[in-house]
């Protein structure tokens, strides 16, 4: 899964939301390390569309401009669990490799 397919999904996994929303919402919950275009972020809803990730749910038009509104479907939840799962099994093996006793190797020491 891509890094913005993962931050689309995450965002929608709190709800349906507009394209505008799901733009502020992954640079919010990504801590403004990711900052979608929206050509971008249009293009990932169209292709985890075709997957069956997210589903339009509905639109409106508000002062002149059409909002088109997406939600998770199961199999995206599914999908956004498993890359959740992944990410996990990441961060439990290098925080094993963290609080381990680092080896000395030679260049450490300053005296043999």
């Amino acid at each position: 899964m891509t890094e913005v397919a993962f931050w689309i999904l995450t965002a929608l996994a709190g709800g349906r939301q507009h394209g505008y929303a799901i733009l502020r919402d992954v640079e919010q919950l990504s801590a403004a390390a990711v900052s979608l275009r929206v050509t971008t972020l249009y293009a990932t809803l169209e292709r985890l569309e075709r997957y069956g990730h997210v589903r339009r749910a509905g639109g409106e038009t508000v002062d002149g401009r059409a909002r088109r509104y997406y939600e998770l479907t199961e199999a995206g939840h599914q999908a956004l669990a498993s890359e959740a799962e992944r990410l996990a099994a990441r961060l439990r093996a290098v925080e094993s490799r963290l609080a381990a006793p680092r080896a000395v190797s030679t260049s450490d020491c300053s005296t043999i």
